[in-house]
């Protein structure tokens, strides 16, 4: 079952997350999902 989670982040962070959600036109989510896997990705290695 997908779990939901909150994240707050500092102004600079937020907007690099706004420009790449524009530059390869995603949701804001779909960024932030695709840079906790890749995190996460980065950890098992």
């Amino acid at each position: 079952m997908p779990k939901r989670y909150a994240v707050v982040c500092e102004d600079d962070v937020s907007e690099r997350i706004e420009r790449l959600a524009r530059e390869y036109d995603l949701t804001e989510q779909a960024v932030l999902r695709q840079l906790i896997e890749r995190g996460l990705e980065q950890t098992d290695d």
